[in-house]
């Protein structure tokens, strides 16, 4: 595996690769709070078959992290990064994995450029009403008033005790839920100034439920092979939001597996299996 770094309209972005370039590509978008680090192990899984790139977004694991003054950070500038970074690479070609905040970047790729898009893999990566549970509600008042009292009561997703409780919930047996991944997203979480780009990016989530509909119309006329691997026991984007997509997708392969939000903690074996069996297929 490499652990590279490009420069992409003067910012570092960091990104892991592996696997042979001439091979199937899988670019792995991750989400909220963690970074290119929660695929490893996946990486490792199928990098003897298919060609694996997983960037960090700008806020994120290794990449630049300007303030929230300095960089906008909205997930249309996400995406633009993201999309910058596999042109630069020379990938026109490639499915997108999409967990959490991957699920807004990578559907807004899908929409850009359909005709690159080989298939979609989502692991609690949402695009449905139904998806969001009570989880958003202060969320959602945030998104309906912006106000100081809104944003800071939305710090406590911000805390070890929120991060630990992403990892953990749903899970059958916390045992299985490796704490070095958590240590390393709240090591970042904690950084100076990070607290405010998140809050930046909370407010600009409100943005992607009303591109639903225009990500769903994306599915229905473009039909591209789509796996959805859930956690059943993640109470941010329920399992709702994984059977959903079967609406769009004729073909869609839904799998719920006892798990939570990240259910690469604790079914990664599971979730290979299909990843790989999927990708073969396309």
């Amino acid at each position: 595996m490499g652990y590279r770094t490009a420069s992409i309209d003067g910012l570092d972005v960091f990104y892991r690769e592996a696997g042979d370039p001439a091979a199937p590509t899988l670019v792995l978008l991750h989400g909220f709070p963690t970074s290119s680090i929660a695929y490893q192990e996946l990486i490792t899984e199928l990098a003897d078959e298919f060609h694996l790139i997983a960037p960090d977004y700008p806020g994120f694991g290794h990449s630049s992290a300007p303030s929230a003054q300095e960089w906008d950070y909205t997930f249309d500038h996400l995406a633009d990064v993201v999309d910058k970074l596999l042109d630069s690479l020379g990938v026109h070609r490639y499915a997108i994995y999409v967990h959490d905040y991957g699920a807004p970047v990578g559907f807004r790729l899908a929409v850009r450029h359909p005709e690159r898009i080989t298939g979609i893999v989502t692991q609690n990566g949402n695009a449905y009403e139904e998806g969001l549970t009570p989880f958003w509600e202060p969320l959602r008042r945030y998104w309906a008033e912006p106000s100081a009292e809104h944003g800071d009561a939305l710090r406590t997703l911000l805390t070890r005790q929120a991060t630990h409780w992403q990892y953990t919930h749903g899970v059958a047996d916390p045992s299985l839920v490796n704490p070095d991944k958590e240590a390393f997203d709240q090591a970042l979480l904690d950084r100076p100034g990070n607290q405010e780009i998140q809050l930046a990016l909370f407010l600009d989530y409100g943005t992607n439920p009303p591109r639903y509909a225009g990500w769903q119309h994306y599915l229905r006329t473009h039909q591209p092979p789509l796996l959805a691997v859930w956690g059943r026991g993640d109470e941010i984007f329920g399992p709702d939001g994984a059977t959903a997509f079967a609406r769009d997708v004729k073909n869609a392969r839904i799998h719920l597996l006892d798990a939570g939000h990240f259910p690469l903690t604790t079914e990664l074996a599971t979730s290979a299996a299909l990843i790989r069996d999927f990708l073969r297929a396309l």
